[in-house]
């Protein structure tokens, strides 16, 4: 595998990628077709020559998003809880960055990691959906540590804010917090609850 940032190339997913790229955390066959042909793509993927190495996926913003098992189902990234905003029809939510993802295993080649290639999937999703008509965006941002952003597999409010995306909510997830401290994803004397405080953030175009 190439280490040049520059060889990895993006694009959006189609319904052909079915089967030839993960999509255990996007549903069964049928949701992603049924996803990809309601919105025009269920993810942005990342290449490495053919080899698969990450996607950031999305899908249509429902305010009443409920996750079923708090942060271990996928459903998690779309859920706003009382804070959900009311926002236009042709908005998108994302959900979780898969970078280093090589199959449909949870492992993640560390060789993709710290590349910028989450960032990357990130404008190209924005500049895609921007050009796709979509009216808005809405996001979670994680705590900026990097042990909490690798095994959240998400972005930084800094990250979102430093795109255009506002801040509409502010919430210490209790479940976050206790997997920092049973984790140690930041020192002993970190304050686990800027370490687990969630953002909800949106940007319109």
């Amino acid at each position: 595998m190439s280490k040049d940032s520059d060889t990895i190339h993006f694009r959006t997913m189609v319904v052909d990628d079915i089967g030839t790229v993960p999509i255990g955390h996007q549903g069964d066959q049928d949701e992603v077709k049924t996803r990809i042909r309601d919105l025009g793509s269920s993810a942005i993927l990342a290449f490495d020559g053919n080899q698969h190495v990450g996607q950031l996926q999305f899908r249509r913003y429902a305010a009443d998003t409920r996750s079923p098992k708090g942060l271990w189902h996928p459903l998690y990234w779309g859920e706003f809880g009382n804070d959900a905003p009311s926002l236009p029809d042709r908005t998108l939510s994302i959900f979780c960055y898969h970078v280093g993802q090589m199959d449909e295993s949870d492992n993640r080649d560390a060789r993709y990691q710290g590349r910028g290639i989450g960032l990357q999937l990130l404008d190209h999703f924005l500049d895609w959906a921007e050009h796709a008509g979509f009216e808005a965006i809405v996001a979670k941002a994680i705590p900026a540590p990097r042990a909490v952003m690798s095994f959240m597999g998400g972005q930084s409010v800094k990250t979102y804010t430093e795109r255009g995306f506002e801040v509409f909510s502010n919430v210490v997830d209790q479940e976050l917090r206790t997997i920092v401290r049973e984790k140690q994803l930041v020192s002993a004397d970190a304050d686990c609850d800027t370490a687990a405080l969630i953002s909800g953030c949106v940007k319109f175009f």
